[in-house]
């Protein structure tokens, strides 16, 4: 965390578009999450997007999001929509059913 942590923190809702739904895409996301030491949520829509939180230091929430952009083997993102947020402090990074 050590260098991230000195740029503030940012919050970001995330929705992904493309092939992302059946290419473990919420349970590589988590993980890349918890390398970079943002916490929120990940969570697959009935519309086939994927909808995320990402919450952290400025620098870890840029490098999941360059992450998002490309996504697990197996996945095509087509599209991302960012919307900055105010922070609301999840706890970890949590995988929604």
């Amino acid at each position: 965390m050590g260098a991230g942590s000195t740029t503030g923190r940012s919050a970001l809702h995330v929705f992904v578009s493309g092939r992302v739904q059946g290419v473990g895409f919420r349970w590589h996301t988590r993980a890349e999450a918890r390398a970079l030491g943002v916490t929120g949520w990940v969570q697959n829509l009935a519309d086939g997007r994927v909808e995320a939180w990402f919450e952290g230091p400025t620098d870890a929430v840029r490098a999941l999001v360059e992450w998002t952009r490309r996504g697990p083997s197996g996945a095509a993102v087509e599209d991302l929509q960012l919307d900055d947020v105010p922070p609301a402090h999840p706890p970890s990074f949590e995988v929604r059913r």
